[in-house]
């Protein structure tokens, strides 16, 4: 099982269906909207991220396997925290106790791409 896999297509998927449901199940509440649009586009970007990777951990020769590893973990964590708060004040009205969970996940995405390019950035072992 690939798992960065499996989470970018169930990202993706969800993406897509969260911003379809903003777009006709928001209808007439564009401030809710905006925000469904953001969480949805962040998500599939980094979606796409996942993917990229997924594909520098599967390859042992790139000698960067535990930071493509890193950087994926971390945007799976900026995922959930920056979009999922951004859905959950839009679909449900909720503002989150703990104020500080969606610049959290956006630094965490922001970190996802600096380990990503370090990721990119080691030396190969051959």
């Amino acid at each position: 099982m690939r798992p960065w896999i499996v989470l970018a297509g169930l990202g993706g998927m969800s993406a897509v269906g969260l911003g379809a449901y903003g777009v006709h199940g928001l209808a007439g509440d564009a401030a809710a909207q905006a925000l469904v649009e953001q969480g949805a586009g962040y998500q599939l970007a980094h979606c796409l991220a996942l993917l990229a990777a997924d594909r520098l951990a599967a390859n042992p020769r790139s000698g960067g396997t535990r930071a493509a590893h890193g950087a994926a973990l971390l945007f799976v964590l900026g995922m959930a925290l920056f979009c999922g708060s951004l859905y959950l004040k839009a679909i449900a009205g909720l503002v989150l106790p703990v104020p500080m969970v969606t610049p959290a996940g956006g630094i965490s995405l922001m970190a996802g791409w600096l380990v990503l390019s370090i990721a990119g950035w080691c030396k190969s072992s051959d």
